[in-house]
């Protein structure tokens, strides 16, 4: 038998009669176990961290493989979740501390070869010097042995040995070998001539660093530490994930300085520097066995101070009702609390099952930042400790006043004082890509040398260690955008850590509906997988079409049986809104929804549809009816489906004497104006607004103001778009209780343009509209709106000449219409044939897709994750990994600059220096402000003409960003067209005449 978990803290184990001093070097450990002097000598020469890549220090293997274990073990104390000690407890028969502990440290027993130990001509000295021969070894990097898949060769045949055959050893292999972000198939299994080493003296070699180091952590010998039973695939993946941890923190040589005396390693000492290090680096999980509420609904009335709705008490007593870790699908209107009641149902969950953290994943960048604000002073309710555990995950993060203040102390919003106390200066790369730094060897980029670990390193604070690369997911509580989740489940380097992330916590998805078919593909992906981890997902919407939500059902369902094409046909809901819920229990699958109808929280109410014809770019006609709209007094909303068109419309308006707030809101702004009208329309029109709501206001937006955008307007005219997407427009329209409006505004009320009347009738749609939408989505909208609004004319504004639509009572069901199988169109729209378009191209995306998914449909059932990364996508940057799991045409950001005399100015007139120079935060923040996505018809242009200033070559946030520089008259050519900013509306783009 092993040891139990509790003798790791003891300085000696009993093992079967055999004492195991674990304060005792492997020197005299290798001599108890009574190995032959020449073997003592050749492993105690062993390197396992060159001194050239470690500070200067060699650390021998041994005590790198005794850190990593050691490293595993303090994971295992402060920040594994409950859950998955569970099951690795059911895997260790008992001793899942031990065994994990094992199979951390093990990972990189391939070095044990000639292969590695031949890398760097100083380490082998030493080497040779012992009587091992290096040999004649392959020429050439591509022909380099790596140690990962030396480690499974040295450990297979004897896992199948000692461990009674392929079932144990078939899943355990893959993890070594896969340890550097790749697993490789069992044919990749094979050492160029001399590579592995051949010949009793690296034969009794590589055994003995299997079985000292074993031996070492606390298991007899290696038979002794076959587990009782089997992880499935996706909580080996998970398992993965949590190697690559324990490996990275290990290799850091800032925390693990190097040991080149084998006489001062041991076990003993390894745990002991685990622990400092971890303290150092502030690490540590996150609720760590959370108590049950006092109550049903304490999440909701105690927690979050609110009097529950309906719809939020379904969602938290289903979370309750649940027997095990399932699917939950809230649906609900537009306004109702759903983002308060899933994050009561993941404390319900996390409390009931052992998870330790929530993921919130949003649609957008834009919508990431108010959740993490909200996620922020939900997370300080549990104790004021975990508010520094709250991590942001996208690419601009840096703007976000709470992630300031709290991860590099900066002053809070609130004005109290600074956020973590840290010095201000850390240094982060924001690729999130690399690999740790013996992975230079093989010709990566090293994921250790960005930078980021160490600023205010010890004492209260957050962990920076979790802003290195790929590590964003493994913090507690961590709000970001849905990529994140798609990234784990693509067949990526290094998706394991990712994984790993995601599945000690609650995922809860907001606005699932707003992913298209391409982005679905990786969703369904990422919902088979959790549900095979048992890991507990919330999705959110208002406007579900039932053939999503059954397909995410089965999905999740899929993964917890594992089966590829598992079915559960999932009950009509009695009403809207609703949630439905999905698990499975003794090998069945159950799927159930609401029974009975669960009412809003505010009545239905009839809103008015009229038409405006207009396919104008300009928008001439739109900004009349606007005017005439807040004529009286009022607050208006527009959305449309294009930039240029916005601007158009906001420019006639600002040009033409609107007398009232007018505010233009697009994705082509820079970063600091775009959040500053972001903020200035929610303080407007949000719930808040109060006695500040304007008489007149009018915002002119694009599809940014489709979701997650809290405000209330009196008024909207919206392009068409697909019947979900205009209902979450809709969603803005008288959305808060209690707002006053002016009396020609007490019925809501929306204008829908963007579209004109054809030959024989049949609608045009915008350019724009159809490219991103497609005709058969906007055929059926239209048809939809023309019941409740008449027929498409081609005059004016039209009178409402049919019943309008009741509010939200009439979403599902004219989702459902949107989306079904029946035609809703009237004849002669042609609709057979765009749905057959249709059909086409959403089959090429999703085959496009499935060749960055994580596993094949046909190798879904596979038990191992051998051969998972038979073709991974190599992305070299967070732009090249997004466009895995988005296929829109591709888009570069830059960084707005002016060139004046003697140098640059930022965007805002900040001076920067002759050659871009940024000297200190203040001005990065300020030239980072510039930042903006260039239209896709750029992409060409920008990538051959435009590179960063000289200037930026230190900054880290800087050097990798192109600079669009505008020259002295304010404007540059870029390709054919002929760029500016315009401090009112944005980015303007010009095709050059000619």
């Amino acid at each position: 038998m092993g040891v139990s978990a509790s003798a790791y803290g003891a300085g000696t184990a009993e093992l079967r009669g055999v004492s195991v001093d674990h304060d005792a070097s492997i020197i005299e450990l290798m001599k108890a176990m009574g190995l032959s002097p020449e073997v003592v000598e050749r492993v105690a020469r062993l390197w396992g961290k060159s001194a050239a890549r470690n500070g200067g220090q060699t650390h021998l293997l041994l005590g790198h493989l005794l850190d990593t274990a050691a490293v595993a073990g303090v994971m295992w104390d402060r920040y594994l979740s409950a859950a998955f000690r569970g099951r690795l407890d059911e895997v260790g028969g008992g001793r899942g501390r031990l065994w994990f502990m094992w199979v951390c440290g093990i990972h990189d027993c391939g070095k044990a070869c000639p292969a590695f130990q031949a890398m760097d001509a100083a380490e082998a000295a030493p080497v040779l010097a012992s009587g091992l021969v290096l040999g004649r070894l392959p020429a050439g990097r591509g022909k380099r042995w790596r140690h990962d898949v030396a480690g499974a060769v040295v450990l297979r045949s004897r896992l199948v040995a000692e461990w009674g055959g392929e079932e144990a050893a078939g899943w355990v292999w893959p993890l070594v070998a896969g340890h550097h972000g790749a697993f490789p198939s069992v044919g990749a299994l094979d050492p160029p001539r001399g590579a592995q080493g051949r010949g009793a003296a690296w034969e009794g070699v590589q055994r003995a660093v299997v079985d000292v180091f074993t031996r070492a952590v606390g298991f007899e010998d290696l038979a002794d530490a076959r587990p009782a039973a089997a992880l499935r695939k996706a909580e080996q993946l998970v398992l993965s994930g949590l190697i690559v941890m324990a490996d990275w923190i290990a290799s850091d040589s800032s925390q693990f300085p190097g040991l080149s005396d084998a006489g001062l390693i041991s076990f003993g000492e390894a745990r002991r520097r685990a622990e400092a290090a971890w303290e150092r680096l502030r690490l540590r999980g996150g609720w760590r066995d959370l108590a049950l509420p006092e109550g049903p609904l304490a999440p909701l009335t105690g927690r979050l101070g609110v009097r529950p709705r309906a719809s939020q008490r379904e969602l938290v007593e289903r979370a309750w009702s649940m027997p095990v870790p399932g699917l939950l699908v809230a649906e609900a209107p537009m306004g109702e609390g759903k983002t308060k009641a899933a994050l009561a149902a993941a404390e319900v969950l996390a409390a009931r099952f052992g998870f330790d953290g929530v993921f919130v994943a949003m649609p957008t960048q834009a919508t990431s930042d108010p959740m993490y604000e909200q996620v922020l002073e939900w997370v300080r309710t549990f104790g004021p400790e975990f508010e520094s555990q709250v991590a942001l995950l996208h690419g601009r993060r840096r703007f976000n006043a709470w992630w300031r203040a709290i991860w590099e102390g900066k002053s809070r919003p609130d004005g109290g004082g600074c956020g973590c106390g840290g010095d201000g200066a850390l240094d982060v790369v924001g690729d999130d890509f690399g690999a740790i730094d013996e992975d230079a060897d093989y010709g990566m980029v090293s994921a250790l040398s960005s930078g980021d670990g160490v600023a205010g390193v010890g004492g209260e604070g957050p962990a920076h260690w979790f802003l290195g690369d790929k590590r964003g997911l493994l913090t507690a509580f961590a709000v970001g955008t849905v990529d994140h989740l798609l990234h784990a489940a693509t067949r990526t380097r290094h998706v394991m850590l990712r994984f790993a992330g995601l599945a000690g916590k609650v995922v809860v998805v907001d606005e699932v509906h707003a992913a298209d078919v391409y982005m679905r593909q990786f969703l369904v992906e990422a919902l088979r997988w959790l549900g095979q981890a048992g890991v507990p997902v919330v999705l959110l919407s208002a406007t579900l079409p039932p053939v999503q939500r059954q397909r995410f059902v089965d999905a999740y369902l899929s993964g917890v049986l594992g089966a590829a094409d598992v079915h559960e046909a999932v009950p009509e809901p009695a009403g809207y809104p609703c949630v439905t819920v999905a698990y499975g229990v003794n090998g069945r699958a159950v799927a159930e929804t609401s029974r009975e109808v669960v009412r809003s929280w505010r009545e239905s109410a009839s809103v008015e549809l009229a038409w405006l014809s207009d396919t104008d770019v300009a928008g001439a006609r739109v900004a009349a009816v606007v005017r005439g709209a807040v004529a009286d007094g009022g607050v208006a909303l527009v959305v449309v489906n294009q930039v240029d068109r916005a601007q158009a419309i906001y420019r006639d308006l600002r040009d033409g004497g609107f007398g009232g707030v007018l505010h233009l809101l697009h994705a082509r702004l820079c970063a600091a104006d775009r959040a500053a009208r972001t903020a200035e329309c929610l303080r407007l029109m949000g719930p808040q607004a109060g006695g500040d709501r304007p008489e007149r206001m009018v915002v002119i937006a694009t599809q940014l103001a489709e979701q997650s955008f809290d405000v209330d307007a009196d008024v909207l005219i919206s392009d068409l778009a697909p019947t979900d997407l205009l209902l979450q427009r809709i969603g803005r329209l008288h959305r808060h209780s209690g707002t006053r409006r002016p009396v020609a505004h007490q019925v809501p009320r929306v204008v829908v343009t963007g579209v004109a009347p054809g030959r024989e009738g049949v609608p045009r749609f915008l350019r724009a509209s159809e490219r991103i939408y497609g005709e058969w989505s906007l055929l059926r909208a239209a048809a939809l709106v023309s019941e409740a609004a008449g027929a498409l004319t081609g005059a004016g504004v039209g009178e409402r000449a049919g019943s309008g639509w009741s509010i939200p009572a009439d979403v599902p069901g004219l989702v459902a219409r949107a989306y079904g199988g029946a035609e809703v169109c009237p004849v002669g729209w042609g609709e057979a044939g765009a749905w057959e378009q249709w059909q086409a191209k959403e089959r090429e995306r999703e085959k496009d897709a499935e060749g960055y998914l994580l596993c094949r449909r046909r190798e879904w059932a596979s038990p191992t994750l051998e051969g998972l990364h038979y073709a991974g996508s190599r992305a070299a940057s967070e732009e090249e990994l997004d466009a895995v799991v988005r296929d829109g045409d591709p888009s570069v950001e830059v960084v707005v600059v002016r060139r004046v005399p003697g140098g640059y100015r930022a965007v805002d007139g900040t001076w920067l220096g002759v050659h871009g120079e940024v000297d200190d935060d203040e001005v990065t923040d300020r030239l980072m402000g510039g930042a903006l996505r260039l239209p896709s018809r750029l992409t060409d242009a920008a990538l051959a003409e435009l590179s960063p200033l000289p200037g930026w070559a230190g900054m880290p946030w800087l050097r990798h960003r192109p600079a669009l520089v505008l020259e002295e008259d304010g404007t540059r050519l870029l390709g054919a067209a002929r760029v500016s900013y315009d401090g009112d509306l944005g980015l303007v783009v010009e095709r050059e005449a000619g």
